[in-house]
């Protein structure tokens, strides 16, 4: 393997092996600490602009598979690892790890100390960088990286939104829930698409929904129709008064990269929708709704990026395990009277839930959808079906 660089803004710089693509990218140097899902965090469009490190030590071990992904291509600038897996061992893999970046252009260094990495950007935090095999010294790299554009300001959901209008899994194939092979099952609960893979059946659509795509990941969308939902996907540019036009039973705001504050042209849509429709957020759709609520967001020293995060609510006092991604967060000093804080980070007390007082509209910092992560946030897509039939009732 050739040599690759990884350098830091501030003069830090990692040596070690490429694998994947050749080149130079730049991108925010962050760290995931999920222990597994590295293809999830690959291919999630909320990392767009980022050079992510993954703080468990083996990757690339269970290989690459069609089904994991989250989109139609990764969208990291670099991955850095500590060791890569050369034989994938799976009977779902179908590409390996290396043979995957390489495919899509996506850089990758391996053989660094990425728990001196990870601790540096703890206490330095999240900055700029370049992941690089060209034949150029550590210095220069890092004078290169210092040069880059910052993260702050950004506005990447342009660059990953659906330029186009759809409805998600007409055919009802791509939702269902795949199923390990278990005898206690009845084999007429099984729809299997062969002789290995196994999903679940889909109850009957309840709610037609309209989602804006911010970045919106596929077991967002596999769990919303898993949860009674057909979905409309939207570009972010789509006004309120189009999806109006859509006759929508209420409106999902998804994940998605980069800079919420830079995103007014889309906060300036999210206010019309409010108290005509009932409207539900997660990471970057909890920030938006918080812009159009009347707040605002910061930027976190090194954000909140992996499967064990802690979450209170505060109107129940119950603690969940919560998978996150997300670098900027909603400042709580600075929302309106009429908005409610209902949940918090228990690790540095940031908002991490919120809902209007007066309107049928909440949200939530982490995915409930959990790709990777623990499931104990998965309630809240029936608890937006409870507010779209209670906002008929109303109405």
């Amino acid at each position: 393997m050739s040599r690759a660089i990884l350098a830091l803004e501030d003069g830090r710089s990692f040596e070690g092996e490429a694998f994947g693509a050749s080149g130079s990218s730049f991108g925010e140097a962050c760290f995931n600490t999920s222990m597994t899902g590295y293809q999830e965090v690959l291919t999630d469009p909320s990392y767009r602009g980022q050079i992510v490190a993954m703080t468990y030590p083996l990757i690339g071990n269970y290989g690459i598979n069609q089904l994991d992904s989250e989109s139609n291509q990764p969208h990291v600038r670099g991955f850095v690892i500590e060791e890569l897996c050369d034989s994938p061992s799976s009977w779902r893999s179908e590409i390996s790890l290396a043979d995957y970046l390489a495919a899509n252009g996506i850089i990758g260094i391996q053989g660094i100390d990425t728990r001196a990495l990870t601790k540096h950007l703890r206490e330095r935090g999240a900055m700029r960088a370049l992941l690089t095999t060209e034949d150029i010294t550590a210095d220069e790299a890092c004078a290169r990286a210092a040069a880059s554009p910052s993260m702050v300001g950004m506005d990447y959901v342009q660059e990953v939104t659906t330029p186009e209008p759809y409805r998600w899994d007409p055919d009802d194939t791509l939702s269902r829930e795949w199923t390990l092979p278990n005898p206690t099952v009845r084999p007429e609960d099984i729809h299997a698409t062969d002789g290995t893979e196994q999903f679940l059946p889909l109850p009957k659509p309840k709610h037609h929904i309209v989602a804006y795509d911010f970045g919106i990941k596929h077991n967002i969308l596999r769990n919303l129709r898993q949860h009674g939902f057909t979905v409309d996907v939207v570009g972010a540019a789509t006004t309120a008064a189009e999806v109006l036009a859509r006759d929508p039973d209420g409106v999902f705001l998804s994940n998605g990269p980069g800079d919420p504050d830079a995103l007014g042209y889309i906060h300036g849509e999210i206010r019309e929708l409010l108290g005509k429709v009932p409207i539900f957020g997660i990471c970057l759709g909890h920030q938006i709704l918080s812009h159009a609520l009347g707040g605002a967001t910061f930027k976190l020293k090194f954000g909140h990026r992996g499967g064990n995060q802690p979450v209170k609510d505060l109107r129940s006092g119950k603690v969940s395990i919560t998978s996150q991604n997300h670098g900027f967060a909603v400042d709580g000093d600075r929302l309106p009277a009429d908005v409610e804080v209902t949940h918090i980070n228990l690790n540095d007390n940031t908002v991490e839930g919120l809902r209007h007082t007066v309107h049928p509209a909440f949200s939530v910092q982490y995915h409930p959808e959990a790709a990777p992560g623990p499931h104990d946030a998965s309630y809240f897509f029936e608890e937006f079906a409870k507010l779209i039939e209670q906002s008929r009732v109303i109405h």
